[in-house]
């Protein structure tokens, strides 16, 4: 093999190595980028369902006077509970309405809403609110037509695992309040991806305190049930 040749084969191999190191030098630079964008479309998606279990626990509560830490029974309840809505009938910017109301009222003051309802219904000009039992599933997410109840109990991208729940009664300021909390940690939302920058968000989260995941609620630290993203 002549000089010629083995000069040719060097640079080709060297173009070559050079190609590679570009590569990479790009892949190290893209990995963390292409990260963080998929750890943030991930998040979305927990962010909405977490948002989903605050709004039925909400309703929970308002029913049972507590929450609940089984995700399976706020699926129950959302398919076969039932919930009061309250309805404005008439409106209070309505003076004749308002001034009629009380006057009835005042004739009868043992007279029922519902009664109320039905003088309403034939004419007369009132204000009040009433209480009707409705089901769950038609009040809560009735504008969100692709809503499935099922999906919410689970941390979306974790092959199946469901969302961590706790739920307590504690005393706060000399008052026994119930305290829920429901957890995503990193751990499952973002399996399959880096492992190693999974290790250093968890560490960085760690090292301020933080949560290493998503959550909506606390047990321990009572925040109106505010999501740790907010």
């Amino acid at each position: 093999m002549n000089n010629k040749i083995v000069k040719i084969i060097v640079e080709i191999l060297l173009a070559l190595a050079a190609v590679a190191l570009v590569w990479l030098i790009y892949a190290s630079i893209m990995e963390p980028v292409n990260f963080n964008k998929e750890k943030a479309a991930r998040e979305e998606v927990a962010i909405q369902r977490l948002k989903d279990i605050r709004t039925i626990e909400v309703a929970y509560k308002a029913v049972t006077n507590h929450f609940t830490a089984d995700p399976d029974s706020l699926v129950l309840f959302y398919n076969t509970g039932k919930m009061e809505v309250v309805m404005q009938i008439g409106s209070q910017d309505d003076s004749l309405a308002m001034a009629n109301t009380a006057a009835i009222r005042k004739k009868n003051r043992k007279i029922t809403n519902e009664q109320l309802l039905e003088l309403y219904h034939q004419g007369q000009p009132l204000v009040f609110s009433i209480s009707t039992p409705l089901a769950v599933k038609d009040t809560l997410f009735a504008s969100r037509e692709n809503f499935v109840i099922d999906s919410i109990i689970y941390i979306p991208f974790s092959g199946g695992k469901k969302v961590e729940m706790d739920a307590i009664v504690k005393m706060v300021s000399g008052v026994q309040v119930p305290l829920f909390e429901a957890r995503m940690p990193y751990d499952d939302l973002l399996k399959g991806l880096d492992r190693q920058l999974i290790v250093n968000l968890k560490a960085d989260r760690e090292n301020q305190n933080k949560y290493e995941g998503l959550q909506v609620g606390s047990v321990s630290a009572p925040n109106n049930n505010a999501g740790n993203w907010e």
